[in-house]
């Protein structure tokens, strides 16, 4: 597990995993960051490069300096006086939204519901119609992936696995340095596409699962694996399980596409009906 994890590199760049981070008073560090908690800054102390939160707040005391950028992906920026910043400040967050009204009791759980399954129906609409767009212009991606999720399950997850880890270490690598922050939004949003065209892969896995049937259309199998998916993801808790194993089974699915040496097994055939037969003879 990464909780509490700490890594320091060469005793200027100070960086934790599941806790906050603080400057000592009258220090020099080049990095101060902290994933799952917040940064502080204390009086005169300073940070040469970056000062960044992860879910949490960035905190500078009387007389704190960082020369570089400051960043709270998930908080604020809190400043006392006679704080200097040199370079850009700016907070990624919603204090009015889900992310905020999560831990606000009942009332604020129904909200986050709310606005929760708002998203995930209009993304569930989104992948329909890019799914449907994907089996029109080229109709034999989607059923290669459902194949391979097939075919090579274990194999599919350990690749999502690294897909994941892979990028949570480049995040961390870009974030130490000061020219690759902006480059951190680029890297999200190709992981997003990337887990979105993966899933609706797994979508139609579903549907084939469930409807075993050669008189079925593709398109009516994708449609029905992704309208149960959606279901699963609209169940409270669990349904962000069901998420994370859909974009970790597709991220898995299009790099085991792009990068696995395996070839596809041919396809059982379905034995055919007996009116088939008739029609033969």
């Amino acid at each position: 597990m990464l909780a509490q994890t700490d890594i320091n590199v060469n005793n200027t760049n100070i960086i934790r995993f599941g806790g906050s981070v603080t400057v000592p008073e009258n220090q020099v560090v080049e990095n101060a960051l902290a994933f799952g908690g917040n940064v502080t800054v204390s009086p005169n102390a300073r940070v040469l490069d970056t000062a960044v939160a992860f879910g949490g707040d960035v905190i500078l005391k009387t007389g704190a300096r960082v020369d570089g950028d400051t960043y709270s992906f998930g908080g604020k920026i809190l400043e006392e006086p006679g704080v200097i910043i040199g370079g850009e400040k700016a907070t990624f967050s919603d204090r009015h939204g889900m992310m905020y009204g999560y831990d606000r009791g009942r009332r604020s759980f129904f909200a986050y519901y709310f606005f929760s399954a708002i998203f995930r129906v209009s993304a569930a609409v989104v992948g329909a119609i890019l799914g449907l767009i994907i089996l029109h212009t080229s109709p034999q991606f989607l059923p290669n992936l459902a194949t391979k999720l097939r075919q090579n399950p274990g194999l599919t997850g350990l690749w999502g696995v690294g897909a994941i880890v892979s990028f949570f270490f480049a995040s961390v690598f870009l974030a130490i340095t000061l020219i690759g922050i902006p480059l951190i939004p680029l890297l999200s949003l190709t992981a997003v596409i990337t887990a979105l065209v993966g899933s609706l892969g797994v979508a139609l896995f579903v549907g084939q699962c469930l409807i075993n049937n050669r008189d079925r259309a593709l398109q009516q199998q994708f449609l029905v694996g992704l309208a149960i998916l959606t279901v699963l993801t609209l169940i409270p808790f669990f349904g962000g399980l069901v998420v994370f194993l859909v974009n970790l089974f597709g991220l898995g699915l299009i790099l085991l596409w792009r990068f696995g040496r395996g070839n596809l097994l041919p396809m059982e055939q379905p034995t055919p009906t007996e009116k088939e037969l008739s029609n033969k003879n």
